[in-house]
C-alpha cells in the first residue's frame, strides 16, 4: 500500500515522514483520518486508529509506526513521550488506466493518489526549552 517513505529530521526535537504516490485513495477519505488524530499523543493516537472502521486508517497507522520506529532508532527519541505535532495530506498524482468495454471501445480509469506528511515531536524536549 505505501512503499515510499522519506524521513527527514527537520530539528533536534522532531521527525518528519512523508509518504508519496503510493498511499491509493482520495485526498478527502485520507484527511478525515487525519484531522482526528493531529496533535493527540502517541498512544492515543494507536487507539484511535486501530478502532476507526476506514480504509485509509490502516495506511496511516503503518506510516506513524514507521515514524516511530524511525525516532527511536536513529535519534533516541521515547515513542511513549512523543506527540503527532502535524499531519497533512496533499493531492498527489492520478493515475490513469483503460479497461476494456464492448465492442472495441475503452473506458478511462482515474485513480487518485496522496501525499501524507506526518511530523513527530517529542514532548520532554518541547518543555524543556
Amino acid at each position: 500500500m505505501i512503499k515510499n517513505f522519506r524521513f527527514r529530521s527537520t530539528s533536534r526535537r522532531d521527525v518528519k515522514i512523508i509518504a508519496q504516490h503510493r498511499c491509493s485513495m482520495s485526498v478527502f477519505k485520507a484527511r478525515r483520518v487525519i484531522d482526528q488524530i493531529r496533535g493527540r499523543s502517541y498512544e492515543e493516537t494507536l487507539m484511535i486508529l486501530e478502532l476507526m472502521p476506514y480504509r485509509a486508517s490502516y495506511a496511516i497507522l503503518k506510516l506513524i509506526y514507521s515514524a516511530a520506529a524511525s525516532a527511536s532508532h536513529n535519534m533516541g527519541l521515547n515513542e511513549a513521550d512523543s506527540f503527532i505535532s502535524e499531519a497533512e495530506v496533499n493531492r498527489g498524482t492520478i493515475r490513469k488506466k483503460f479497461k476494456p468495454r464492448a465492442r472495441g471501445r475503452s473506458y478511462l480509469i482515474k485513480k487518485t493518489t496522496c501525499h501524507i506528511t506526518i511530523v513527530l515531536r517529542d514532548k520532554s524536549k518541547l518543555n524543556s526549552r
